[in-house]
């Protein structure tokens, strides 16, 4: 059976084009049910309607707090009955109740190789670090901003010239291709989170994924 997945944005929606893209070419098992904006007029929801997929627009500026806001935001998405939530640039910190409604079912992706550079302003501190690679990572949701179990990275080089536009460009190359597989994997009931009191593991096909998550060239 076809699973049910809940995109969240808060602009572009690049990740969200990939994903839908590959649910409609069948390279994902399950399909958007869903997308679901904290802002108003961005073009994620534009490509949302381009392919005739619901959106709901939770403007997070009409709320006194992150805890009355996340509260709503998880009627929103129930609503859409889903298997999997999906953050695409969803540029919101979320609430423990949040994450915990969601646990096991949300995956993030993030651009830096975690646990390197968790938050804002990867690409710049890549090349402010004087690192050779640089990259991106899927990973589980957890309470922990970015300190959830990785799933899959990619790498790519850090040239002596580049900006961090350039880097943020070779990145975004290599999101499209790994966030569309993993959330496959999910809807394939092949990729879990396992927890074990406090802490969390990615599992793939039934083996414990390593801290860097599954090893690809």
């Amino acid at each position: 059976m076809s699973k049910k997945i809940v995109v969240l944005i808060s602009g572009n929606g690049s990740n969200l084009q990939a994903i839908i893209d590959a649910c409609e070419n069948n390279t994902i098992s399950g399909e958007v049910a869903g997308v679901v904006s904290n802002r108003p007029d961005v073009y994620g929801l534009e490509r949302a309607s381009n392919s005739n997929i619901a959106s709901s627009v939770l403007d997070h500026k009409k709320f006194d707090s992150r805890e009355d806001y996340d509260l709503e935001l998880i009627k929103v998405i129930d609503q859409y009955q889903p298997d999997l939530v999906v953050l695409a640039g969803f540029m919101r910190i979320l609430t423990p109740a949040f994450v915990t409604h969601y646990q096991g079912r949300m995956l993030n992706i993030h651009p830096s190789l975690l646990p390197k550079y968790q938050g804002l302003n990867t690409h710049q501190r890549a090349i402010d670090a004087g690192d050779s690679e640089h990259g991106v990572s899927v990973h589980f949701v957890t309470e922990e901003l970015d300190g959830g179990p990785v799933i899959l990275q990619a790498k790519v080089p850090v040239f002596p010239e580049d900006t961090s536009d350039d880097l943020a460009m070779r990145v975004h190359e290599q999101e499209h291709r790994i966030y569309p597989l993993v959330v496959n994997w999910f809807c394939q009931s092949r990729l879990a989170m396992v927890t074990n009191g406090q802490s969390h593991q990615a599992k793939l096909d039934g083996l414990i994924l390593s801290p860097s998550g599954h090893a690809v060239d």
